[in-house]
């Protein structure tokens, strides 16, 4: 499923973006970033995960909406991020 990694250094850099467009924000995406926040640290992905905010996609009816190595993930909720997670950055 991943499509586009990045290298950084001795690095291979998963870059996930979270849209901040107001449908995705006030649908949960606002709760999402800080659990994908949480799971990096925990499992201890800081220098392998380059996480940041964009701007809307476009596909607001999906969202809430982040995308993963260029590939968009529609309905994201906490409750799927953990097995999600593991399986984009593979954590199993």
């Amino acid at each position: 499923m991943i499509s586009k990694t990045y290298t950084l250094g001795d690095y291979i850099v998963n870059v996930i973006m979270i849209c901040m467009g107001s449908s995705c924000f006030s649908r949960g995406n606002v709760h999402n970033a800080e659990f994908i926040k949480r799971y990096i640290v925990e499992t201890g992905q800081q220098d392998n995960v380059a996480l940041s905010g964009c701007l809307c996609r476009n596909a607001c009816k999906k969202g809430p909406n982040i995308i993963v190595d260029e590939n968009m993930i529609s309905q994201v909720s906490p409750g799927i991020l953990p097995d999600l997670l593991d399986q984009l950055l593979g954590n199993r």
